[in-house]
Order: structure tokens, then sequence, then C-alpha cells
């Protein structure tokens, strides 16, 4: 387990120090420097009481009467409108100097502009070519129109005594085997009401390729059929189409089976990713707005999801077990748009996708590794090393994701604590960044418990706003790269989404990859029960 203890700059970037828990640093509560005690002493010989009060401090406490929490707001407030403060001046200037100048002034200024026509015409032509290869070269904005995230039919939820049960009749699994899932789902954050496909539901199982086909299309015509419902898209008006599952890749493609069963145009651009992990949705994302800027008035389809039925484990390796105790049905599709019209009815823009893969580590490209045990039966294997690891793809993706979201204030008080530490004490502690004034929202990838609970701790996050990672894991479990959306109608069933707030999607995959999406409100979205999210509140 890791957590994120320093946070420096060094040469423009922004860098954190993870290290392992150790007691050493377990936060501690001070005394109050204001007490009052007493102690009662009493013995046999005397039977007396002897009181000793301490006596308080002649001085107020300052630290105590001065609510510092204001303070720290005021100062944000100064940082962020500095600018506007620093103009003032110059603005309330410029206002008396405009207001002395005459109509005699005014007749000269225009004269001395009829004598330099030429000069005059060929400034305002170099203004308006600028301002032309300004709008034409700048990065088109990308909207979220709308999303859908599928949700399984009833009889596909499995509880957890049926899970047991199921895996004791299939026969393949061993005492040990049995008792690790077990404890394995109870440790997990799942709820009673997660779904598995229905090969799975057989008994005995039945995971055929024909069966993984059916999961495939059930999951993503349900998430399309109602993102077309909610917008009144018609499909062939798709220009751009990306789909990615880690573990399922047939031929034709997944990305094929959505052009064949809609009848899409022709000149589709559509791409098929494969072997990416959970982190794979932001990497469809980026995909997709890199196409956007290309290709102009386009609308894009990112469908995201992982198929189940044919990477069941059905052997006794332990570390390829825990896969079986948390992966379970769920799909999303979304939809993007460069159109300026669309910002009308789009719920978000997208601001920034950083991606960081650590492939070129072996320890890192291996502690998420498809293969097959002693006994031929193939599963992903989970490394000991994979918090570790996860923990320094975060290190490096918040390095580069930082300078972009913090705001000024922020960055000068790691500047400011850096200097410190460098010219005084290198025992003074360092300013912990507070990525709660970046963002409103958090959507942490539903991987399992433990990396839910190690990322509120290291970004020293509340309850609150890692609340739709943990409702979206027990109420459909770990939906591999779809999660992150689940979370999001979460917190739009909620009615927590108001307009300007800011969302990071951040997701962890095989690779080893990190990827967040930050996306900002254009308005305020209303809860709805055509909603996914509303599941999981109710």
């Amino acid at each position: 387990m890791v957590c994120i203890r320093h946070f420096y700059i060094l040469d423009d970037l922004y860098i954190f120090h993870l290290f392992a828990n150790s007691p050493q640093n377990q936060s501690f509560q001070p005394l109050p420097l204001m007490a009052t005690t007493s102690l009662h002493q009493s013995t046999a010989e005397s039977a007396t009481t002897v009181e000793i009060q301490q006596l308080s401090h002649p001085l107020p406490n300052f630290l105590n009467s001065v609510k510092l929490k204001y303070v720290k707001l005021g100062y944000h407030y100064l940082m962020r409108h500095l600018v506007t403060l620093l103009f003032l001046p110059l603005i309330a200037i410029t206002a008396v100097h405009a207001s002395q100048v005459n109509l005699d002034e005014i007749g000269k200024l225009y004269l001395h502009l009829q004598y330099n026509f030429i000069a005059v015409m060929a400034l305002s032509g170099v203004a308006v070519l600028g301002s032309t290869v300004y709008l034409m070269s700048r990065p088109r904005h990308v909207y979220l129109v709308d999303y859908s995230c599928y949700r399984p039919p009833e009889n596909l939820k499995v509880k957890f005594d049926v899970f047991m049960e199921r895996s004791k009749l299939h026969g393949g699994f061993n005492e040990s085997a049995l008792e690790f899932q077990r404890k394995i789902l109870e440790r997990s954050g799942l709820g009673e009401e997660t779904y598995l496909p229905p090969a799975l539901h057989s008994v005995p199982p039945v995971p055929s390729m024909a069966a993984a086909r059916e999961e495939a299309e059930q999951v993503m015509f349900g998430a399309l059929d109602n993102l077309f419902k909610s917008t009144n898209l018609d499909p062939k008006d798709i220009g751009i189409l990306v789909v990615n599952c880690s573990l399922f890749n047939p031929t034709p493609s997944l990305s094929s089976i959505i052009v064949n069963k809609y009848k899409l145009r022709g000149n589709i651009k559509s791409f098929n990713l494969g072997g990416m992990g959970c982190s794979a949705g932001v990497i469809a994302v980026d995909l997709a707005k890199d196409m956007l800027q290309v290709h102009r008035n386009s609308y894009a389809i990112v469908v995201s999801m992982e198929n189940i039925t044919q990477n069941w484990y059905f052997g006794n390796k332990k570390s390829m077990l825990i896969p079986n105790c948390l992966f379970r049905v769920g799909c999303a599709a979304v939809l993007l748009s460069n159109k300026s019209t669309d910002k009308r009815r789009a719920k978000y823009k997208l601001l920034h996708v950083v991606r960081t893969h650590r492939g070129s580590d072996d320890t890192a490209f291996n502690c998420v590794y498809q293969e097959e045990d002693d006994a031929g039966k193939v599963g992903v294997s989970l490394s000991k090393d994979l918090m570790a690891i996860a923990g320094g793809a975060l290190k490096a993706n918040i390095t580069t994701l930082g300078p972009l979201v913090l705001p000024i204030s922020e960055q000068l008080l790691f500047f400011g604590t850096l200097i410190a530490r460098k010219l005084t004490d290198s025992r003074l502690k360092p300013y912990i960044p507070d990525f709660k004034l970046a963002f409103d929202h958090f959507c942490i990838h539903a991987g399992g418990r433990a990396v839910i609970d190690e990322l509120e701790k290291n970004l020293q996050l509340s309850e609150e706003h890692v609340e739709p990672s943990r409702m979206t894991l027990y109420r459909f479990g770990n939906t591999s790269s779809s999660s992150i959306w689940y979370e999001l109608a979460y917190t739009e069933a909620k009615g927590r989404m108001k307009k300007g707030n800011r969302v990071w999607q951040i997701a962890f995959g095989s690779g080893f990859k990190c990827n967040s999406a930050v996306w900002e409100a254009i308005r305020t979205v209303n809860p709805s029960d055509k909603n996914i999210g509303s599941c999981c509140v109710h």
C-alpha cells in the first residue's frame, strides 16, 4: 500500500514522493495549548485528597481564535483575481484620461488617421489575418452530449451464496480455492446485486464463442439503443466509432458488429482497441478527441466494455482467482461532438486527457498478465506488486496533470514550501496539494475497495468524494473501463452536478497505465429516472 506524502516543484515539474505506510507516518492530534487539569490522590494513611491544577496560559490562543480556513480561502481568492486587481489602477487611469478628451482632440485624431490611411489598412489586414489564423488553428472544443450505461436484466444478478454454490458445483475448484474466493467476496466491497453473463449462470457454465458474442451484443446494443433514444440521433450521422474491450476480440471486430447492427455509413472511421485494460475508456475518449480535431462537424461514439464469458478462470491459482470475484457485466456508450451547435444541449466539455504508460518497466508490464497456469487453464494473474506499481503510475500521471488543473495559489504554496525547505530546515513538513480546489467530483475506477481506500487517503478526499466509486462497486462490481461512467451517472442521479463543476475521471489498467480525463459541466444536470445511476441511489 502506498500513500502520497511529498510534493515539490523541480524544473517546473510537479513530482510526488510515494512511500510505504509506516507507524512513523501516522497522524496525531496535538494537545490544546490552554488546558486545566486536576489530579486527585488519596492515601490510606491520611485519607486526604490533593488537587493539582495547571494554570491556563495567560495569553489567548490565537491559533484557535483565528479562522485559518477563512484565511486560506481569502488567499486563494486573492491569487485567483490577482491579474484583475493588478490591472485596476491602469483601468482607472485610462478612464480618467478618456473622460478629459474633448471633441477637438477627437477631430485631430481622425485627421491623423486619414493622412495615414495605408498604414491603418495594413495594420487592420494583419489583425484580421492573425485572428483568422488563430481561429482556424486553435483546438476545437469536444462536447459530451450524453452517455448511457447498460443495466443488465434482473435474472442475471448473482448473490454471494449463489456464486459460491455454482463454484462448488463446477467441481474444478479445490477447497483452498473456494475458501479464498469466499474471503475475497466478503472483503471486495461488492454487494449482492451485481451481474454475471447468462453463460456463467448455467450449470455447468458454457463459456463458448457464441455465448461471448451474445454477451457482447447484449451489453453494446443495450447501451447504444438507450443513447440513440435519449439523444434522438440518427446512427447514420455518426462519423467516428471507437470500441474498447480488453479480452474479447472476435473477427469481425466489435466495432464491425456495431456497424452491421445499426447500418452505419460506409465512410465511418471505426477503431477497435483490445488488450488495454480497465483504463482503455479514457484512451478511447482521447482517440475520439484527436479524430474530432481533424474532422469538422462530426459525431463520435465511444463504447467501453469488458467481456466475462470467455475469460472466467476455472483453475486454482489464487492470483488468477481474484478477477472472478471482482469483474461483472457492464458497458457504457458515450456521444461526443465538435459541433458548436451542440453546446446548448451538451452536458460536459472535455478539458484535458493525461495518459501515463509504464510498460517500459518489466515489473509494471507483468503485474497484470494473461497466461496459462500449470494445468493449462487461462486466466489473468495479478501481481503482489500491483498496488505499488499503481502508486508509481499515479505519481507520474499527477506530475503532468497538476500544473494543468491546480490553481496558481496552490502552485505558489508548493513552490514556497520547496524554497523554505531548501533554505531553512529540510525537515519542514511539505505542503500537500489540495486537488479538491481543482475538482468538484471524482470518478475513481472501481477496481476494488483497496484501490478506492488508497486514493481516498492519498488525495485526502472526503467520504462524499469517493461515494460514487464505492456505490458503483457495491451495486455493479468492477465493470472495467465503463466503471467511471457508472460513477458519473451516480453523481448526476444524486443531483450534485452543477454548472461549472469539474470532474476528474481516473483509471488504472494493464500495461501498466494510469489515465485521467477532466470534464467541465456546461449546465446543471438534473436527476433523471433514465439515468442508470439512480439504481445506486435508491
